[in-house]
This record gives structure tokens, C-alpha cells and sequence, in this order.
């Protein structure tokens, strides 16, 4: 499922890179038609506010995207697609691994009342979830003790947890890495602002404030998609939280059902 997503993710990185290309293409071949359509002052939209006439978000987004710089900007769009493509396999799985543990407390009692380990393990191996695996490996050595049950839930549950939290470092890696991209997309603009005023020999507003709006531009789309990632991650995290509590309280209602078995 993570090699599907993954797929998706480049395929729309390079779907958009492709309408990026075509948009830039467009503006070097009609100079002109871009000046006449730019000229009136109360037809320009601001993308953060301005008023005037309404463009397509995606155009205002293309507009800006090519403003900020294609190079840094499409850094910065690589952070938000993988972040987003990790974030929904994650959300997904969780979703699968979601299990009523209450129904499963009572169906795995009631095999082994009626057929013993051998019908409970069978009742594990038709529900899917964490949950139930967890049962199943503690159900492989009931004939040990409850002791070794106890451990062995212990042992594997660790194990879930980790394969819950399989792909978080990469989501926290983004979310540190695209705000970065940004301020440093900002410096590189300031020093290009900085070296034009060199050039033309004076402090012209329109030098000083087109740089620093492309430098700024960067800055932006890095907050953005960082805060966008932040709230996937802390989703993912709350889902994880409410599926260990889950956990550990079905844990300790099985073991208590092992310790009435072996009676």
C-alpha cells in the first residue's frame, strides 16, 4: 500500500512540475498578452487578500509557485507530497487496525470454552488489527504457563507499536525540512536582491521589493506545507495513542481469561 501511495505522489509531483513548465512556456511566448492583462492596477488578485477580479486558486497557486522560484518551490511541493503520501498510508492502516477488542474478549472466551486454543487461534486469524495478533501470539504458548503468555503480549506488543509507528520519522523529517528549504530560499533572495542593487548602483524600491517578495514567497510555502504536515502528524499520533490504550487494556482482559482457562 506505501508503494501505491508513493507511486501517487510522484505521479502528481510530476503532473503539476509538467503544468508549472507549460505555464512558464506560455508567459516567454506571449509577453505581451501577460503585460496587457497585468497593466490595469484593479484587475490584479493578490493570492493573500487582495481584491479585484477572481482567478482560479490553482492559477493564483501556478502564479506564486513561479514567483517564489521553481527551484526551491518545487523542493518545498517533493516535502508536502511524500509528507502527505506517508500521512494518508499511515491513517489508513491505523483505520484497518481499528478493532472492537470487547467482541473479540468475548468471541475468544467463548472458543475456548467450546473448542479450546486451537478454536481461538482460529478466531485470531479471521480478525485483523494489532489486537488480535497479539492474541494469537500469546495463544501459540498457552500450553507454557501465563507467565510466558504475559511476556510474550508484552514482547509483541512492542513490536505493533512499532509497526504503528512505521514512517512517522520521515513525516517529522519533512515537517523539519520544508520550513528550512524556505529561509533558505529567503536568503538566497535577499543576496539576489542585494547583488541587483550592486548592479544598477542605487536603492531602487522596485529592486529592494521584488526581491524580497520572491524571498518571501519561499518563506510562505514552507510555513505552509510544515503546518499542513503538523496536523496530519498529530492526527496520526492521537490515533496511535487511542489504539495503545486499546491495546494494553484488552492485554491485561486476556490475560485474565488465560488465568480462568488454566483453572
Amino acid at each position: 500500500m506505501k508503494k501505491f501511495f508513493m507511486f501517487l505522489a510522484v505521479a502528481g509531483l510530476m503532473t503539476f512540475t509538467a503544468n508549472i513548465a507549460s505555464a512558464q512556456d506560455e508567459e516567454q511566448a506571449a509577453p505581451a498578452a501577460t503585460e496587457e492583462v497585468a497593466a490595469p492596477a484593479e484587475e490584479v488578485v493578490d493570492l493573500f487578500g487582495g481584491s479585484g477580479e477572481e482567478v482560479p486558486l490553482h492559477q493564483a497557486l501556478k502564479t506564486k509557485f513561479i514567483e517564489g522560484g521553481p527551484a526551491f518551490m518545487s523542493l518545498v511541493l517533493i516535502c508536502l507530497i511524500l509528507g502527505l503520501a506517508l500521512a494518508i498510508e499511515r491513517i489508513l492502516y491505523l483505520a484497518f487496525s481499528k478493532t472492537n477488542t470487547v467482541k473479540l474478549l468475548d468471541k475468544v472466551e467463548a472458543a475456548l470454552k467450546e473448542g479450546g486454543v486451537e478454536k481461538a487461534k482460529e478466531v485470531c486469524r479471521n480478525t485483523r488489527g494489532p489486537v488480535a495478533s497479539i492474541f494469537y501470539q500469546g495463544l501459540l504458548r498457552a500450553d507454557q504457563g501465563v507467565d510466558v503468555v504475559e511476556k510474550t503480549i508484552v514482547s509483541y506488543g512492542s513490536v505493533q507499536m512499532s509497526l504503528m509507528e512505521k514512517g512517522l520519522s520521515w513525516i517529522s523529517l519533512f515537517i523539519a525540512i520544508a520550513p528550512s528549504l524556505g529561509f533558505l530560499g529567503t536568503v538566497i533572495g535577499m543576496i539576489q536582491a542585494f547583488d541587483a542593487i550592486q548592479a544598477a548602483g542605487d536603492i531602487s524600491p522596485n529592486v529592494v521589493a521584488g526581491g524580497m517578495k520572491v524571498a518571501l514567497i519561499t518563506t510562505v510555502g514552507g510555513l505552509i506545507v510544515a503546518v499542513i504536515l503538523q496536523l496530519f502528524y498529530n492526527y496520526i499520533l492521537s490515533k496511535i495513542d487511542s489504539l495503545t490504550i486499546d491495546m494494553e487494556d484488552a492485554s491485561i482482559r486476556f490475560v485474565d481469561t488465560m488465568v480462568k482457562y488454566n483453572k
